[in-house]
């Protein structure tokens, strides 16, 4: 067969024969029988497709880790470098951008993959090691092995044995892939190595082989429950949408990712767009909908640019529009920008925002399954949470309830950061502890400190201390503990973090971002960041009796005002503002305490609650501290012993920086 440039060309008839559509075009192509619309024989299918997964690739193959993460550490860099230098050196090698692979701590990461050879990962790749990789390994066929990170398990390939592969290591060994398997393995931007990959085989079993009903059951029997928070079965969300009255129906994915530490959809997104659409199409044919939007913020430009090629293609292989796979199912997806506003998370907010209003939360019932975009009946999820769809129904509710706790099944996705060694991106079943995430996956707190808290659920969840490290992950153990699944955002501190500052950092971005519709959450988020502020402010900055009285004032009511936030807000963003207060308050008390009277910060975060003084045995008087205070704060003689004006002192810390000789004591 001659070599053909896509699944398209080999398939046109299947879907532009306006007579009798193929419908089992993507059967074609995963089941190996020949399509009786095409001229492609079954062998060549298969070679097409052992091309594309680099099985019979005739030359090597270069694949650079090109997510925002991967970007954002030099990965272009790495690419033009090696694009210069194989073109210099005349090797004909097919370099292949790809999505994150969710070993953030080690990008920029490069793949090699030569034919006969398994594919080998390199780490931490710099434009000044691509020489080096070349000469070892396209060139030599071994390995470079100071930069090897791992290699992929391969069967068919034979060389390089005796070296771990991947799943061996730490970071990978205890999780599980069903979501993010594409991710930083294949191409975003080529829809065949997704097909090649079992791409759309979901759909067209959907479509081809069930009725509405059946996929709904078998979305509701899989025990699927949203991974934007709420965790909502999402077979019931779509029963209810299903069976809702209106010919005129709508799918909205909620790519408005703004929980701090977060970055799990927009990785998703990078990396395997397909995937999220093709959830998205086999919603719409349960529920009967022939329009859908994806909102994502515009922060995510790498996320937009790839979701518009997928949808663009998409639209080319007769996988959305009109007459999806001959089976009668029209569908239009559009792709709409949000402006970053972290209220548009909450769905009827994002709705409003699609409509072209200010968004903004309105009250529930009606919720969007009757009354959703534009007044008409909406399914609304996340983007997990359709990229968890095409998965459950090509391999069986059965299959997928079989991974995770009686009330948490599948695999949950968690952006793994702050104060661990190996910072990325996590998929475990659920169930697993959060001790396992943070020390086995993550490697533990770098720089020998000790763990001292993680904050699960971005700010609507909570902080947990140590002795809570065993809690399994899962919707309800989670709950009782004080925290939230949220949509994945975990953030490890430790002993160097002031839980103070913590919930003060946190309600200053709730405070920031209410939507200002109902009181409670305007005016209280507003009353408990005063009160934080004033707490951890300095007494120099008491003019008045009044402002002491108000600094225990605050403290006093801090909890009844956060009960009241939690109980009368609107939306549900506004009734979970105050957790990251109640939270701390509750396992970190002390800390408050020792802020409101003895007016210190045991982790030495909140500045104007320290004190600098210089230690005089080892000040030698070099000036070089008075002369970088922008006070005028320090006084002495040279060649002697300087001291602290302590009233004077802004604890800019400069005084501690330029200090040679370790001098300046901070307490």
């Amino acid at each position: 067969m001659a070599r053909q440039n896509s699944f398209q060309a080999i398939f046109t008839n299947c879907w532009h024969s306006a007579e009798n559509p193929c419908k089992f075009f993507v059967d074609c192509i995963h089941s190996g029988q020949k399509c009786h619309q095409s001229d492609a024989g079954t062998e060549g299918v298969r070679r097409f497709k052992d091309e594309l997964l680099f099985v019979e690739h005739e030359h090597p193959v270069v694949l650079i880790g090109m997510g925002t993460c991967g970007l954002a550490n030099g990965a272009q860099k790495v690419y033009d470098t090696f694009k210069a230098e194989l073109a210099n050196r005349g090797h004909k090698v097919d370099i292949i951008p790809t999505g994150c692979v969710g070993y953030c701590a080690k990008e920029v990461i490069v793949d090699i993959k030569l034919p006969k050879h398994p594919r080998v990962s390199y780490a931490e790749v710099r434009p000044e090691d691509v020489p080096l990789i070349i000469d070892a390994t396209i060139e030599k066929g071994a390995l470079l092995e100071n930069k090897l990170l791992g290699l992929y398990d391969d069967i068919s390939s034979n060389g390089w044995g005796g070296y771990n592969t991947l799943n061996e290591l730490p970071f990978f060994k205890k999780q599980r892939k069903n979501i993010l398997e594409n991710c930083g393995v294949i191409d975003p931007d080529n829809i065949d190595q997704y097909l090649a990959r079992g791409g759309y085989k979901g759909l067209s079993k959907a479509i081809n082989h069930s009725s509405r009903e059946q996929v709904i059951a078998q979305v509701k029997n899989g025990g699927l429950r949203g991974r934007g928070g709420g965790g909502f079965p999402t077979g019931l969300k779509w029963e209810l949408a299903y069976k809702a009255q209106g010919a005129k129906k709508y799918v909205v994915c909620n790519a408005d990712e703004g929980d701090p530490g977060a970055f799990m959809d927009r990785a998703l997104l990078e990396g395997d767009p397909h995937k999220v659409i093709e959830g998205m199409i086999i919603a719409a044919y349960c529920i009967g909908a022939d329009e859908g939007y994806i909102y994502c913020r515009a922060e995510y430009p790498l996320a937009i640019k790839r979701l518009e090629k997928a949808i663009k293609d998409a639209e080319a292989y007769g996988l959305l529009g009109q007459n999806i796979l001959g089976s009668g199912l029209h569908f239009k997806l559009k792709l709409k920008k949000g402006a970053g506003a972290f209220v548009c998370g909450e769905e009827t907010a994002l709705l409003h925002s699609i409509e072209g209003k200010r968004g903004m939360p309105r009250p529930k019932p009606p919720f969007p399954s009757d009354f959703g975009l534009f007044g008409k009946p909406t399914v609304i999820n996340n983007v997990e949470t359709f990229a968890n769809v095409p998965v459950l129904v090509d391999k069986g509710a059965d299959w997928y309830s079989s991974v995770g706790t009686s009330g948490s099944k599948g695999t949950k996705i968690f952006a793994l950061s702050g104060r661990v060694k190996n910072v990325g991106l996590v998929e475990v079943p659920m169930g697993v502890t959060i001790r396992e995430i943070i020390f086995d996956i993550g490697g533990g707190i770098p720089e020998h400190k000790e763990f001292k808290a993680v904050q699960i659920g971005g700010p609507s969840g909570g902080a947990l201390p140590a002795k809570f490290l065993d809690t399994p992950i899962d919707y309800e153990s989670l709950k009782k503990v004080g925290a939230m699944m949220g949509s994945g955002g975990l953030v490890v501190m430790d002993e160097s973090t002031c839980m103070v500052d913590l919930a003060k950092y946190f309600m200053t971005f709730i405070q920031s971002e209410s939507c200002g519709k109902c009181i409670p959450c305007r005016e209280g988020t507003k009353r408990l960041l005063e009160a934080l502020q004033r707490v951890t402010t300095s007494h120099r900055t008491e003019k008045s009796q009044q402002d002491a009285m108000q600094r225990f004032q605050g403290m006093v009511y801090l909890e009844r005002l956060a009960d009241v936030i939690k109980t009368t807000s609107l939306c549900g963003l506004g009734q979970t503002a105050a957790n990251p207060v109640i939270s701390t308050l509750n396992y970190f008390r002390e800390e408050y305490e020792a802020h409101l009277y003895d007016r210190t910060c045991p982790a030495g975060v909140c500045r104007e609650l320290l004190t600098y003084r210089i230690d005089t045995d080892k000040c030698t008087g070099c000036t070089v501290c008075a002369k970088k205070c922008p006070q005028n704060a320090i006084l002495g003689e040279k060649q002697k012993a300087h001291y602290i004006i302590d009233d004077k002192c802004i604890r800019c810390d400069q005084c501690r920086v330029n200090c040679k000789f370790d001098a300046i004591i901070v307490e």
